[in-house]
């Protein structure tokens, strides 16, 4: 396995050590410290991945985050979508294929550890690169506690890829000295492999550190370990560097073409050659210690296209003395090769008109337009930008109170003013905190010849009118060109923001970190306006790709979202019930007896309730106790109907509506005394209703004497249910007069059930004869026992969810959050009645008056018997109005809320919300299935005992 172009001896990698991987299938090797970026470089890889939609080969563009073509996928240890090369550290056995523009999720559960910390430091500094050692350094040496963040193995920044010298020693060796300094501080803590990708107000930074834990000896492969770091500074300083520009031109995506910063890092931090024959397109004078240091070391030929008319003379004289042509006035036009750059074109460029073109032979362009300083946390933190029109980029301007900017972040472009400028900033956060600055003095650094100022230069003119700027890539993840752009604009889109959202460009991977101010460029001049009227688009957390997996941590599976069981439910799992979540609960779902589907199941589980005497754990009810003397009111005001005038010993069915009249959820409430109220809600949202009810009480109606307490643990209910359900109660609870006159439907009462004080509700959500049952929690199991005991010579029935909503359903009571969705009413719903036309006020109210809300054609609740009785209808099944599924933009008229099977009815149906429903009733409509329409007929939502006759046995 040879490294055709590694460099002997060159860079920071172990070079005595070869770390076997395999990439698109075939085996190479690199050196610890690489990644895979530079391993492929040096295996002579050059095409990484390929475009999403144009299927163009791309390469390795850059050699950090802001690479923004060579996607990869890894295999193994475990499978990851969507990384940069340039981000993924080597280790060994590593598997890994090039993507275009979409991974594959993992199908297997992820072996690593994922974990969160804490920090709480005076100063948190975010970069160890020159500016960033200087601050933390002058941070810890004025008594602050410091916690230094950098995302790199290893500390230095810029000055791992530069080869430049600090004090007289070189920048790597003068680094490491000043980290190990920074780790023997008391109160420092100096966090590598860390990304701070979020800073927020107060001081607060999340940061990603990946680690790496080794399964064993026997091991192939390292696992990964990542942890989320939430810090909160006093202080904060951001010395992040910045991301190199390039310049657009045609055909500037193929392999072969990179960023000159990247190639310098690859010589230096790996030893790496990226090319042989080199061109060198720029505007700038960096790119020149980027071709000057491939020519030392062994590039064959090297030409500088500078689109500048002037340049340094002592660059101009170091390109002489090696060979190196150096063409003026010029730019790169395009370039071609068959599976990347073998030519460059280039021409003159005056007054915005090309010249003659001209080709030059290569096998590495090298690109760079500028620099843009990394400034997305201070943007995210609340720090305001300006646009330097000489760098050519957006700096910060306007700094929050407890951030500072450093070094090459803050626009600074040479060495010795990122030394000083980290120095300078430490010291402003620390005396901002009442601390005396230590007397500090920055590094020396060489003297350097002045340079000149670089041009702003965000694209070329395409030379070939009939590709108009097809070919210029802008955000090569995306497969975005300037020609996007300019179809953006002729629509007449103006906004930065919005041309963003139109073309994608900057929504991808890198989050436009090269191309982003590019885009803005290209922009201003297509509408005519300053780039820095224009601005750029916003910078949010989080600055690179984070893992879901490292945001959850442990908080995953019972830890995330904790599973929530009933009392009873031992005695479900030993009966062989089935459960289904419901929020966070385990209900029994349905009872299958040896050799039951779940049809037969829920049909014999119906007939029960229906015909004899069935029970169901309705514990996960959400209850929430109401207490003071204004509870009452609270509740006439968060109901649509009266609440407070309900007597004591009394039930009421009522609705709650969001501010805009929409349905949010429903339930019971009883009046237990003068100024208690116990209400039930769903049991998803019980939860959010007791949240809901809070905010208003803590924010809205502070006058209000009531309080709020959860109590859903609290109670066991058990829903008695059936024409023989008076009788088993009555066996276990003789001192109740179980009668309908003493009895009434809506009423409670308090009695001793199976030798337990319990309270009975006569209530019920199916349409039969009907009580439920609440007993304090551990009194549940016996309690149940009991009542199974007493209807045995009955037949009494378990039953679960699945009954219940077939139940519910025969007789049209709806269940929010199924048949309603956002969108729906009271009076959708047909329930009119229960919107109170006396309460002065009440949350929702004045929406139903709202035009909107009182369409005749809006979507409302009914019932639909599918022509073929036989036939399931599809839970989200569209409603259409014709026998025939008609061409797209199909017409919908609503769709299918609820769907079973019924014993009761003898057929299958369904409840639907449909446009105009009520009128519709008798009307013959099809629900496209399928790619059938299948025929259906409206009925009313009420299908089983319409006069209620069985709901008092």
């Amino acid at each position: 396995m040879t490294q055709s172009r590694r460099l002997a001896g060159r860079g920071l990698v172990d070079h005595s050590t070869e770390l076997p991987f395999t990439f698109d299938g075939v085996d190479y090797a690199g050196r610890p410290g690489d990644t895979l970026a530079s391993a492929l470089l040096a295996n002579g890889v050059r095409r990484v991945s390929t475009g999403l939609g144009s299927g163009r080969p791309r390469g390795v563009v850059a050699a950090g985050v802001e690479d923004s073509s060579a996607l990869v996928q890894i295999e193994e240890p475990f499978p990851e979508p969507m990384l940069g090369a340039p981000s993924v550290e080597l280790a060994p056995g590593l598997v890994a294929r090039g993507l275009s523009g979409r991974g594959r999720l993992s199908d297997r559960p992820d072996p690593a550890r994922y974990d969160a910390r804490h920090a709480h430091c005076d100063v948190l500094v975010v970069g160890a690169g020159p500016a960033g050692l200087c601050a933390a350094l002058t941070a810890a040496r004025s008594g602050a506690r410091v916690v230094l963040v950098d995302d790199q193995p290893r500390p230095g920044g810029s000055l791992l890829g530069t080869g430049e010298s600090v004090d007289g020693v070189p920048g790597v060796e003068w680094a490491e000295r000043q980290a190990a300094e920074l780790r023997a501080t008391e109160d420092v803590l100096v966090l590598s492999r860390t990304t701070a990708f979020g800073a927020y107000d107060d001081g607060f930074v999340l940061a990603w550190e990946k680690r790496t834990d080794h399964l064993g000896a026997a091991a192939p492969v390292r696992l990964s370990r990542q942890r989320i770091w939430r810090i909160r500074a006093r202080q904060t300083v951001v010395a992040t560097g910045a991301h190199e520009r390039p310049v657009v031109f045609a055909d500037n995506d193929r392999p072969g073409i990179m960023l000159a910063g990247a190639a310098r890092t690859y010589l230096h931090r790996y030893g790496v050659l990226p090319g042989d024959d080199i061109a060198v397109f720029t505007t700038n004078d960096s790119a020149y210690d980027a071709v000057l240091d491939l020519r030392d070391a062994g590039a064959r030929s090297a030409v500088v296209i500078d689109s500048r008319e002037r340049v340094p003379d002592h660059l101009r004289d170091a390109c002489l003395r090696r060979d190196i042509e150096v063409r003026l006035g010029h730019v790169v036009t395009g370039t071609s090769g068959p599976d990347g750059v073998s030519r460059v074109h280039a021409a003159p460029l005056s007054g915005g008109v090309l010249g003659g073109r001209h080709g030059v032979d290569c096998d590495l362009l090298l690109v760079s337009g500028g620099w843009n300083p990394a400034v997305h946390l201070f943007s995210q933190a609340g720090g305001k930008l300006r646009y330097d029109a000489g760098l050519g980029s957006f700096v910060p301007d306007e700094a929050t109170a407890d951030l500072r900017v450093a070094g090459a972040a803050a626009g600074t472009s040479t060495l010795a003013g990122c030394l000083s400028d980290g120095v300078a900033a430490a010291g402003r956060a620390v005396e901002a905190l009442g601390l005396s600055a230590a007397s500090f003095t920055p590094p020396a650094t060489p003297v350097l010849a002045g340079g000149l100022p670089g041009q702003v230069l965000w694209m070329v003119p395409d030379p070939q009118e009939e590709t108009a700027g097809r070919t210029q890539f802008v955000d090569p993840q995306r497969d975005a060109t300037v020609a996007d752009i300019l179809r953006a604009t002729g629509a007449g889109l103006r906004s930065v923001e919005h041309i963003k959202r139109y073309t994608t460009i900057g929504t991808a991977h890198d989050q436009g970190k090269t191309s982003g101010v590019i885009a803005s460029g290209i922009i201003a001049r297509a509408i005519g306006v300053d780039v820095a009227e224009l601005g750029t688009t916003t910078f949010r957390p989080p600055y690179t790709p984070v893992a879901f997996a490292a945001l959850a941590g442990r908080d995953r599976g019972a830890l995330f979202d904790p599973v929530r069981v009933t009392p009873l439910h031992d005695w479900h799992v030993a009966r062989g019930a089935l459960f289904e979540n419901v929020g966070q609960w385990k209900r029994p779902w349905y009872y299958p007896l040896p050799g039951e589907d779940m049809d037969t199941a829920v049909e014999r589980e119906c007939g029960a309730a229906r015909t004899g005497v069935a029970l169901m754990d309705g514990s996960t009810l959400g209850k929430i106790s109401v207490q003071g003397p204004d509870a009452g009111e609270l509740l006439d005001r968060v109901y649509t109907n009266a609440m407070g005038r309900l007597k004591v010993g009394s039930a009421r069915y009522g609705v709650l509506c969001g501010v805009d009249g929409m349905v949010i959820d429903d339930g019971t409430v009883i009046r237990v005394s003068e100024d208690e109220f116990l209400l039930t809600t769903t049991t998803g949202n019980a939860a959010m209703v007791l949240e809901w009810m809070e905010e208003w009480i803590q924010t809205e109606w502070t006058e209000l004497r009531v309080s709020l307490t959860s109590v859903t643990d609290h109670w066991v209910t058990i829903p008695l249910v059936g024409p023989r359900s008076r009788e088993v109660l009555a066996s276990v609870a003789p001192g109740l007069d179980v009668g309908n006159e003493a009895f009434p439907f809506m009423r409670w009462r308090e009695a001793v059930v199976a030798g337990v004080p319990a309270r009975i509700c006569r209530i019920s959500f199916s349409g039969e004869l009907a009580y439920e049952i609440n007993v304090v929690g551990w009194h549940g199991h016996p309690v149940w026992e009991a009542l199974m005991a007493a209807g045995e010579p009955h037949g009494i029935t378990p039953y679960g969810t699945e009954t219940m909503h077939v139940l519910r359903a025969e007789k049209g009571f709806p269940l929010i959050g199924q048949d309603t969705d956002g969108t729906v009413t009271p009076h959708d719903l047909g329930m009119e009645w229960v919107v109170s036309k006396k309460k002065p006020d009440f949350l929702g109210k004045r929406s139903f008056t709202r035009q909107e809300n009182t369409r005749a054609d809006r979507k409302q609740l009914v019932a639909l018997l599918p022509a073929d009785p036989e036939v399931l209808l599809p839970e989200g099944g569209q409603v259409i109005g014709t026998p025939q599924i008609p061409e797209p933009p199909v017409p919908m008229l609503g769709h299918v809320t609820s769907s079973y099977r019924s014993a009761a009815l003898g057929r299958t149906f369904a409840l639907a919300l449909v446009r105009s429903g009520r009128a519709r009733v008798g009307e013959r409509l099809y629900i496209a299935y399928d790619g059938t329409a299948v025929p259906v007929d409206v009925h009313e939502p009420v299908l089983y005992d319409k006069e209620g006759a069985r709901r008092d046995g």
